[in-house]
C-alpha cells in the first residue's frame, strides 16, 4: 500500500498541500466543477467541513473531464466557490481524476493495489472519497451522495 500523505498536489493558488498535515482527521476527496448538477453540493460540503472541522478536511479538486463543466481558470473557480458558496475547506489545482493524466492523488484514490481497499472509476463530478485518520481509504461516494449523507456523516460522530 503507497502512503496517501506522501502524494504531491497544489492548491488553487498554487501553492504545494502537505496532505500529512490532515494525519488523524478524516479526508473527503471531492472532484468538483462549476458548471454541474451536481454544483450545488458545494453549500452542503461546506456545511459538513464546518460541522466537523475539528476531525474532517475536505479537498476539492476542480475536473473539467466530464462535459466540460470545469472550463473556468483558478482564479474563476475560486472566486466562483469563494462568492456562491463561501467555500473555505482546500481547493486543489484543476487535475484529471481518469485517463492517461490521471493525477497520482486520484491514482491512488481509484487503485486498489495502492489503497489496499478497492478499485473504482470516477464516473461524475461530484464522487467523494473518505479516507480514514489513519491515511486509509474507507469508501467512495457517487454523486447522488450528498455530502450530508449518513454513508458519510457516520465515520465524522
Amino acid at each position: 500500500m503507497t502512503d496517501i500523505y506522501k502524494i504531491n498536489i497544489n492548491s488553487l493558488q498554487n501553492k504545494a498541500i502537505d496532505l500529512s498535515e490532515y494525519k488523524n482527521k478524516y479526508i473527503l476527496f471531492v472532484n468538483v466543477a462549476s458548471k454541474c448538477g451536481f454544483t450545488s453540493q458545494y453549500k452542503e460540503l461546506e456545511e459538513l467541513y464546518q460541522t466537523h472541522k475539528e476531525n474532517l478536511m475536505i479537498i476539492g479538486s476542480p475536473c473539467n473531464q466530464f462535459g466540460s463543466q470545469e472550463p473556468g481558470t483558478s482564479e474563476d473557480i475560486a472566486a466562483f466557490c469563494k462568492v456562491n458558496f463561501g467555500v473555505s475547506f482546500i481547493m486543489t489545482e484543476k487535475i484529471d481524476v481518469k485517463g492517461i493524466n490521471q493525477h497520482p492523488l486520484y491514482t491512488w484514490l481509484t487503485d486498489k493495489s495502492l489503497n489496499d481497499k478497492k478499485s473504482s472509476t470516477v464516473k461524475w463530478n461530484f464522487q467523494k472519497y473518505l479516507v480514514s485518520p489513519d491515511g486509509k481509504l474507507i469508501d467512495y461516494y457517487f454523486s447522488i451522495t450528498k455530502p450530508s449523507s449518513s454513508k458519510i456523516t457516520k465515520y465524522l460522530i
